[in-house]
């Protein structure tokens, strides 16, 4: 395939097919070949395929570059979406038993706008049923593994996206974000992703429970995953915008970020608290990621909004209690979500909270912090995520618990990217957060940006150059 690499970045790719240096034809090809090779009995990141209809649109793409015809800014770009978004004519389960023979007549609006972008949509990628595990694996298609260690998990619940990233299996990917869902499996696997602010994105489509996907739910967001920043900011531009209900009378205008260099930025550093301790390695390369980005010329000092650890996590489980009610059982559902008094309640007490951010962003740029409290850990196949128990520094920690470093950005609604800083001793991959005021999703991929230039980035895992 010409001098262009499939692990190359989405911008790098565009650039490339509109220059015609390579074909979309040529590059589907490609990801195809890479996927029977190095995923069907390995990785097992891409559970569903189109070839047909891919080749076919992207011959078309092909053709009317030919042609010399407007094209869009992901003109020709093969991508895949996580299984729990629906896709027209192509199988969308959400990891589900119920929903295997699931075929969706029509995109969600998400998926849509990448297709009227230019993008080929060619296949599926793996997730836990209902999204519902910090590991990737279900009865359906079985377990997905970390490209950097097959005894690792990738993440959950985007981990089969954020694998098919780090291998190399796809041009970008559009993920799910409840608690962390496409920034612990970017974390996991080295690669990047943004979870937007809450409502930026059109999140319908969703694929949590049978006959889903028609409303809002709320705390999800539909976030890009790419192998650069860069690629984050073309994602976003494609598909922030309102839900086409809406757009008959709304527009989404994402504010440009004004932020240029580290010089000068003021960056905070809320890396540990007694309400989620994280891996001591871990703490270690967050400390020096944080170093090196005040050596580059930031401000950088420890400080957080003065809001408690515990108080975020709290109203977070008390929304997801509501939110996910649906996948469950009637009698489940019932007991967990409580009343609808309650849930107005806690929507009062997360905008305050969000007021408080509000406030304290006024001193500070971004916020960095952890993304799960430890690196990838090994696969546990032999109990679900509520009886599942991880070791952090010694103690036992709750499989839940791990992510709350995650799961308090989804509680205030914020913008978040998760960029890669570096590989543990064990070459495990682990990234930080970089959390930005309420819609200032730009600043916070162009910190994530500067942050790769001079702390970590994607690399391309051992045998999947």
């Amino acid at each position: 395939m010409s001098g262009v690499k499939a692990t190359a970045s989405a911008v790098e790719l565009t650039a490339a097919l509109r220059s015609k240096e390579i074909s979309s034809r040529e590059l589907l090809e490609t990801y195809l070949d890479r996927i029977e090779r190095l995923d069907r009995d390995g990785v097992n990141a891409v559970v569903t395929l189109d070839p047909d209809r891919a080749r076919d649109a992207a011959t078309a793409a092909d053709d009317a570059l030919a042609r010399g015809d407007p094209v869009g800014s992901l003109h020709g770009l093969p991508v895949t979406i996580k299984d729990a978004i629906e896709t027209e004519g192509m199988r969308s389960t959400g990891g589900a038993v119920e929903l295997a023979d699931h075929v969706p007549s029509a995109d969600a609006p998400a998926v849509a706008q990448l297709k009227s972008a230019g993008a080929v949509v060619f296949g599926k990628t793996n997730l836990p049923r209902w999204c519902g595990d910090a590991q990737t694996r279900n009865e359906l298609f079985g377990t997905t593994t970390n490209p950097w260690s097959a005894a690792h998990v990738p993440g959950g619940s985007s981990g089969g996206a954020a694998a098919a990233l780090a291998a190399g299996f796809t041009g970008a990917e559009l993920g799910t974000d409840i608690g962390g869902s496409v920034r612990a499996p970017a974390h996991c696997c080295g690669v990047f992703a943004l979870k937007p602010t809450y409502g930026l994105v059109p999140n319908l489509g969703y694929l949590d429970h049978v006959d889903g996907g028609t409303t809002r739910t709320d705390l999800n967001v539909f976030g890009p995953m790419a192998r650069s920043a860069a690629d984050l900011d073309l994602l976003l531009s494609v598909l922030a915008g309102p839900s086409p209900d809406d757009a008959v009378a709304w527009r989404v205008e994402v504010p440009q970020s004004t932020v240029t260099s580290l010089t000068g930025l003021r960056i905070a550093t809320w890396f540990d608290d007694e309400g989620c301790p994280i891996d001591s390695e871990y703490r270690v390369m967050l400390r020096r990621a944080a170093d090196t980005l005040a050596d580059a010329g930031a401000c950088v000092e420890d400080g957080h909004p003065d809001v408690g650890f515990r108080e975020q996590v709290d109203l977070y489980t008390q929304l997801v209690a509501a939110a996910v009610s649906p996948s469950l059982s009637d009698d489940v559902a019932e007991q967990i979500s409580g009343t609808h008094l309650a849930w107005l309640r806690r929507d009062e007490r997360r905008t305050a909270l969000r007021q408080r951010w509000a406030e304290w962003f006024e001193g500070f740029d971004v916020l960095l912090a952890p993304a799960l409290c430890i690196p990838p850990f090994e696969h546990n196949l032999t109990t679900d995520m509520t009886k599942r128990v991880l070791s952090v520094n010694g103690e036992l920690r709750s499989a839940f618990e791990i992510s709350h470093w995650l799961m308090i950005v989804n509680a205030t609604s914020h913008p978040a990217v998760a960029v890669p800083i570096g590989r543990t001793a064990a070459g495990l991959p682990v990234g930080t957060q970089i959390i930005a005021p309420y819609l200032q999703d730009r600043r916070a991929i162009r910190v994530a940006q500067l942050v790769s230039e001079v702390v970590g980035g994607y690399d391309v895992p051992p045998g999947f150059e």
